[in-house]
């Protein structure tokens, strides 16, 4: 009996190599489609904003001899602070985008006794530049008019339901308003 079974398992061997030989080409054709799909399709990357803005106005708006409150309240919290340079504060902000070259800026404000003596950093943006340098989107293309013409409009035919609800006596060449009736929005059980 093992002869038999010996016998039998031989002419499967060649159907098993010709079945490993499709399954490897297989593999290998399926791996150029994976590497095509993931060529086409790339990760989502977050923009990153660290730090606190500071602009043109809120520089503008310091003056030597103010104190620490008052410095606080015009560019907010200081990113960081030192044990080691108490009179010091560090206002730093980045912004790092997909695609694009990280961008950041920096003030440091520097105190003597509480108050403010002097401050210096990179050139600040006011505001409105700040604002139209995030919208990066591609400006909106011309809207087109929203009106119709007789032509345009006799393309669409009245629904069947407004043509019903006419009398069927209404003359042809004047259209009858059309009144809605809504039902009360209280009861008026009270």
């Amino acid at each position: 009996m093992s002869v038999n079974a010996h016998r039998s398992a031989r002419p499967g061997l060649p159907l098993l190599l010709a079945a490993t030989a499709l399954l490897a080409s297989a593999c290998s054709s399926l791996n150029n489609a994976t590497n095509s799909l993931a060529g086409m399709v790339s990760p989502y990357r977050v923009e990153v904003v660290q730090g606190n803005f500071v602009s043109r106005e809120q520089v503008e708006a310091l003056q030597p001899g103010m104190s620490r409150e008052q410095v606080r309240e015009i560019l907010g919290t200081p990113l960081v602070t030192s044990l080691f340079h108490a009179n010091r504060w560090e206002y730093v902000f980045t912004i790092k985008r997909p695609n694009e070259a990280p961008q950041t800026r920096k003030l440091t404000v520097f105190f003597e006794n509480d108050v403010l003596q002097r401050y210096e950093g990179d050139p600040m943006p006011s505001e409105t530049e700040f604002v139209a340098s995030l919208d990066k989107r591609a400006a909106p293309g011309k809207v087109p008019p929203l009106e119709a013409t007789p032509q345009q409009l006799a393309r669409f035919p009245a629904p069947a339901h407004a043509v019903a609800s006419e009398p069927a006596g209404a003359e042809a060449a004047e259209p009858s308003p059309t009144t809605t009736s809504y039902p009360p929005l209280e009861s008026s059980l009270r």
